[in-house]
């Protein structure tokens, strides 16, 4: 039963100076907050939030799938214990690493990999990821 108006989760993301994940989260209806590229500076996160993060791997494993700042942020305690879900983006081209970092920090985390795109994504991507957004703040069944 709906008892009032649904919140939508904050999007916390990671993007390089390519800005890649940056233009893609500007295309989502949502609000959301840039981690820093420099790992002098800090956030912390006090509501709910899915993470967008882009993949650094080259067929090496897990190895440095994820980025620096994206471990740095998630070494808060309380930054991760708010994150309910992971999204990432990769290259196809780099094979079974293919978003790889969203496999490591669903597990790491244990929240649902909620999605993967390639580099800047796709109109359908961004649709797509709209309505995990508008769904995980309907309803949060989906979380393991």
């Amino acid at each position: 039963m709906m008892t009032g108006i649904s919140k939508k989760p904050l999007v916390v993301y990671y993007s390089s100076t390519s800005n890649n994940t940056a233009r893609f989260v500007e295309k989502l209806d949502c609000n959301s907050i840039r981690i820093p590229i420099k790992l002098s500076k800090e956030i912390s996160v006090s509501e709910e939030y899915i993470l967008i993060t882009p993949t650094y791997s080259g067929g090496h494993g897990t190895t440095g799938a994820v980025p620096k700042q994206v471990i740095h942020f998630l070494n808060k305690l309380a930054n991760r214990q708010k994150c309910i879900g992971v999204i990432a983006s990769g290259n196809t081209n780099f094979g079974n690493s293919f978003a790889l970092a969203g496999d490591v920090i669903s597990k790491k985390l244990h929240v649902p990999y909620l999605y993967k795109f390639e580099l800047l994504g796709t109109t359908e991507d961004v649709n797509n990821v709209n309505k995990i957004i508008a769904d995980a703040g309907e309803d949060n069944d989906w979380r393991l």
